[in-house]
């Protein structure tokens, strides 16, 4: 297979909402940027005014499209279903603290998601979109998504397990970079703030 040891993609969460400021999982909820959360967005557009992208693709929520258009890659930025954030089922718009008074122990990564996806179907879908990014002609790749889902991706790409997401932390607006070390897939950089 045709590692495409040139692609570079570039993993950028929203900007903060009310809910990624108090901890609640915001999976299909369709929740808008804080104020903060627009100013976090503007400060990417220097940054990413510095690359030139073959393809943008954001998630179909809000919060994502905001930043997207805000860090000045709207124009000709694609939806792209499979970005969405992971389906939280009951515990959506619930705190890990609240969660674990009814579950002891709970996380999102170790616990069954009633009415939600598991571990293993996020990671199947991030694994399908690595697929068909790598597919594509495109080397510079921006994909404005969410926390869970941008950490879930980047660790298929680089260990092609799921679960290593647990150990990549992702703050609101901040960029994150997959590339190549020679024929190794890589995560080049993390969490980076403009």
């Amino acid at each position: 297979m045709n590692t495409k040891s040139g692609v570079h993609i570039w993993l950028i969460r929203h900007g903060e909402t009310e809910w990624s400021k108090s901890g609640q999982h915001t999976g299909t909820t369709d929740i808008s940027l804080t104020e903060a959360g627009r100013t976090q967005a503007r400060a990417l557009a220097p940054v990413l005014a510095a690359q030139r992208f073959d393809l943008v693709l954001t998630s179909p929520m809000a919060r994502a499209i905001e930043t997207c258009k805000l860090a000045g890659l709207g124009d000709g930025a694609q939806v792209e279903p499979e970005l969405h954030e992971w389906n939280y089922g009951i515990y959506e718009g619930r705190t890990t603290a609240d969660i674990r008074q009814e579950v002891p122990d709970w996380s999102v990564w170790t616990s069954p998601i009633p009415q939600g996806e598991s571990l293993a179907d996020v990671g199947a879908r991030a694994q399908a979109l690595i697929d068909k990014l790598i597919a594509t002609q495109a080397q510079n790749i921006a994909l404005f998504s969410h926390a869970h889902f941008s950490r879930v991706l980047g660790a298929q790409w680089a260990t092609g397990a799921a679960s290593f997401g647990a150990h990549l932390v992702m703050d609101t607006a901040a960029m994150s970079v997959l590339g190549f070390e020679r024929d190794a897939r890589a995560i080049v950089r993390w969490n980076l703030l403009p």
